[in-house]
């Protein structure tokens, strides 16, 4: 197993799990969509982890769940919807604009376990940072 000694962080969010009944099949998903949007995917013994996103095996399931995930681009939101559907995801709304608010470019998919998955790009925008930087204190 990989240990890490530095961790990227949202502000809101500390990290979201998914309890699943396949867990093959959702390293599979999560694997090739998370390789396009640029997040590192480690995997463990029994589950797998993203920067927030932690799953792992269990009974009863989380349910379904609606996540998004940032793009930096509508190209990239395209190639996450490709990359979803040859992974075992479903169509759940192919990449458009929406009328969530203006430059709202986004592609849905559900996974393996039906969770309504997302990648959006909101448009045009500086960051003040790529992400939050935390490093292990030792």
């Amino acid at each position: 197993m990989v240990e890490l000694h530095e961790w990227h962080r949202g502000r809101l969010i500390d990290h979201i799990q998914l309890v699943v009944s396949d867990l093959d099949a959702c390293r599979r998903f999560y694997r090739a969509v998370l390789e396009v949007l640029g997040v590192p995917f480690v995997d463990g013994e029994g589950h797998f982890y993203a920067d927030e996103l932690f799953v792992s095996p269990g009974e009863p399931t989380t349910g379904r769940a609606h996540i998004a995930f940032q793009a930096p681009d509508e190209e990239t939101v395209q190639r996450f919807y490709a990359a979803a559907l040859r992974a075992g995801g479903r169509d759940n709304g192919a990449p458009g604009l929406r009328d969530y608010h203006p430059g709202y470019y986004a592609a849905f998919v559900l996974d393996p376990e039906g969770n309504n998955i997302e990648a959006v790009f909101h448009g045009p925008a500086k960051r003040s940072a790529p992400s939050v930087v935390l490093t292990d204190a030792s």
